[in-house]
C-alpha cells in the first residue's frame, strides 16, 4: 500500500555516459532537440555532466574518460533501452534519414497498434520512437 510520501511522483531522469562528449552533446542537441538545461564541468572528476529537458524528464549525459564498453547485443540483463514519444514515427524516422542516422523498419505494436522503430546513438545505444 503506498501513501504520498512512499508513492513515486513521476520518472526524472535517465543518465547516459557517453565515449566522446562532443559527438553525443551534437547528437542529443543538434539531431534530437533536447534544450541544454545545464552544463557543467566537474574538474575532481574531470567530466562534463550535460542536463537536457526531454519533455518532463531529463537526460544527464556525462563523460567519463576510460569508461568502459557496455554489451547492448546480444540483449543483456539490465536498461534494454529508451523509448521516445513522437506524434509521427514515420514523419520522424524521414527526419532522422536525412541526418544520417540509420532508423530498423518501422513495426506494429501487437498490443497497442502503436507504430515503432529503433536506431541508436553514438555510443550505439538503442533507442526507440513510439507514436504517442
Amino acid at each position: 500500500m503506498t501513501n504520498d510520501f512512499t508513492k513515486i511522483e513521476a520518472f526524472h531522469h535517465v543518465a547516459i555516459i557517453a565515449s566522446d562528449y562532443e559527438r553525443s552533446k551534437f547528437f542529443y542537441t543538434a539531431i534530437l532537440g533536447f534544450p541544454i538545461i545545464s552544463e557543467n564541468f566537474r574538474p575532481e572528476r574531470n567530466s562534463w555532466k550535460c542536463d537536457l529537458r526531454v519533455g518532463a524528464a531529463q537526460i544527464e549525459l556525462f563523460s567519463f574518460s576510460d569508461a568502459p564498453i557496455r554489451v547492448s547485443r546480444p540483449e543483456a540483463r539490465g536498461l534494454r533501452h529508451l523509448a521516445f514519444a513522437v506524434k509521427d514515427v514515420a514523419l520522424f524516422v524521414g527526419y532522422l534519414t536525412s541526418k544520417g542516422v540509420i532508423c530498423e523498419p518501422i513495426r506494429v505494436d501487437p498490443y497497442t497498434g502503436k507504430k515503432f522503430t529503433f536506431f541508436a546513438d553514438p555510443d550505439d545505444l538503442p533507442l526507440e520512437l513510439y507514436e504517442a
